[in-house]
């Protein structure tokens, strides 16, 4: 069987190497730089990088140490210098947590009391670096989205009080309900609707507590992901407080349960129906929790890649191309496989870093700007090595001049349109709409953007520190198929290989897709590196006052 594997993916790089006729972006004189981002170079990367040796990626794990070396060894046969000094690392410390309720989550009313099961009814954790956790007698308060916006002129927590509360807090934002509210006439979600958001406004008004209520469609995803989620270690920056400074306890509710709650405090069950709606006050809800959590800690060191291509004329200035490198190790057999690859999610975006580099080293001309490679570490537990970097960055922020990010490439062929993730954030959407033409392809925007997708990759930490991020998702409208081909080879990965031990590489790629979309990517980077100016976030975007 081994055999067979081994057989059928040298007749995949074989095939594949042949198959890099897409029409290029016209315009583009240097076509040598361009031919340099094919489909043979994506496959001899994400092999190895997807390969049982890797152990799945994992951060603190050999994987780790493979990947690092392996990334390493491949910037410096492409010729880039160190990104960080001397080194192509970068330190990311971070803390393991495995968070655990001493049993039942109990609230108390005047007139009872209501129990709620760990994991079937409620998920709870910490960020806190602590072995125990106890909250007790924290009385419950209903926050409605538990959202600070000023410019959309909501405050859920105005004239509250929530020091020793818990908030009980619902999820994604006014504009889901009401077009008229936050981003609601394009049904995008800001990032206040995030579940993220959420926590960190609870700890910067002193809340002890805070727990959302899951309701299946304005998540965007069952209560089986915010189980499966929390049921395991999660991975985390280390602070110099300990995180000290976060909510003590962090969690969900099922709706269910939440219903419950506000039975036992004499609330309505309307009052979730209130609080979408402007001039909605907090309420007591005359209940309280106690819980303990118990953690089992440990700390340790992943790491960033950083492979630098130093500009020419503005070198002091820096476009990032940014994709994560870690996956999720070895975990639960499924049908006798235990290691999660990762090999569309994201050894593809590992793999276009190497092949965007190699394509700059070709060009007639070096860029004006210096391009930063950054393979970042932790994306799967929340975004922490581009949390890290923009929180300490290697290179300034200020003289920072986009980040274009890649998280899980085409992998169904060549598409007559490109996804632009959160498109209407800033006028990086006006620089892909040029590659894009050049390419005969037209840009469009995410098919859900309700469900706060701009949010879920590395791009968004850049962007919550100002800096204009660009994020391409997969075209939906094949060139050489029906209009099922590309919605159905999507939702097929979806269902059946994320997350799983079969995002694994694939005989039946058709890597042509992939290959067009880089160099769609090569194309806004090169144009960038060329200019004077700075792209700018648009009007409405809830990141133009940090630029």
């Amino acid at each position: 069987m081994k055999h067979l594997r081994i057989l059928l993916l040298l007749l995949l790089i074989a095939a594949v190497a042949c198959n890099t006729g897409q029409k290029q972006p016209a315009g583009t004189q240097d076509s040598t730089a361009i031919k340099a981002i094919d489909s043979a170079g994506f496959i001899k990367d994400i092999t190895v990088l997807a390969s049982d040796e890797f152990q799945g990626r994992k951060p603190f794990t050999i994987g780790e140490e493979k990947t690092l070396a392996y990334l390493e060894k491949r910037f410096k046969e492409i010729g880039l210098q160190p990104g960080n000094g001397n080194s192509f690392l970068q330190e990311v410390p971070m803390v393991e947590i495995l968070s655990k309720p001493n049993g039942d989550m109990h609230f108390y009313g005047k007139n009872g009391d209501v129990s709620l099961t760990y994991l079937d009814q409620y998920v709870i954790g910490t960020k806190r670096v602590q072995e125990k956790v106890a909250v007790d007698k924290s009385p419950l308060v209903f926050a409605g989205f538990g959202i600070v916006a000023p410019e959309y002129n909501w405050n859920d927590y105005e004239g509250l009080d929530v020091k020793g509360k818990t908030v009980v807090v619902m999820v994604n934002d006014p504009g889901f309900y009401d077009s008229t509210l936050f981003k609601g006439k394009t049904h995008t979600m800001t990032y206040y609707g995030r579940w993220t958001y959420k926590f960190e406004e609870a700890a910067r008004q002193g809340a002890t507590g805070v727990l959302i209520i899951h309701d299946i469609l304005p998540a965007a995803y069952g209560w089986n992901v915010v189980r499966s989620g929390w049921s395991k270690p999660k991975l985390d920056l280390q602070t110099a407080d300990d995180n000290k400074s976060r909510a003590a306890i962090e969690g969900w509710l099922t709706l269910e349960s939440a219903k419950k709650i506000f039975q036992l405090a004499g609330v309505p069950e309307s009052v979730m129906e209130q609080a979408k709606h402007p001039g909605f006050k907090p309420v007591p809800l005359n209940v309280t929790t106690s819980i303990v959590v118990n953690n089992r800690i440990k700390k340790s060191v992943s790491h960033n890649v950083a492979a630098l291509l130093p500009g020419t004329e503005r070198k002091n200035e820096y476009i990032i191309y940014s994709a994560h490198w870690d996956h999720l190790g070895v975990g639960e057999a499924i049908r006798g496989d235990s290691i999660y690859n990762g090999a569309l999610d994201n050894a593809s975006g590992a793999a276009a870093l190497l092949q965007l580099a190699t394509a700059f080293k070709k060009l007639n001309e070096a860029p004006k700007r210096s391009i930063l490679f950054l393979a970042l570490t932790g994306e799967e537990q929340g975004l922490l090595g581009s949390e890290y970097y923009a929180t300490h960055p290697i290179y300034p922020l200020k003289s920072t001049v986009a980040d274009i990010n890649m998280d899980v490439l085409n992998f169904f062929g060549r598409t007559k349109d490109i996804t632009i993730v959160g498109q209407g954030q800033s006028d990086l959407d006006d620089y892909a709409a040029r590659a894009a033409e050049k390419q005969g392809r037209v840009t469009v925007r995410e098919a859900n953007p309700s469900g706060g997708w701009f949010f879920r990759s590395d791009h968004f930490n850049f962007a919550k520190v100002g800096v204009p991020a660009l994020y391409p998702g997969s075209g939906m409208r094949s060139v050489a198929h029906d209009s099922a081909w590309a919605p159905d080879h999507a939702a097929f990965y979806g269902r059946e290989r994320y997350h799983s031990p079969f995002d694994q590489v694939d005989p039946d790629w058709e890597l042509s897709g992939m290959v067009e979309d880089t160099r769609f990517l090569f194309d806004v980077g090169v144009t960038l590196a060329g200019e004077d100016k700075f792209p700018q976030w648009k009007e409405g975007s809830e990141f133009k006052s940090k630029r």
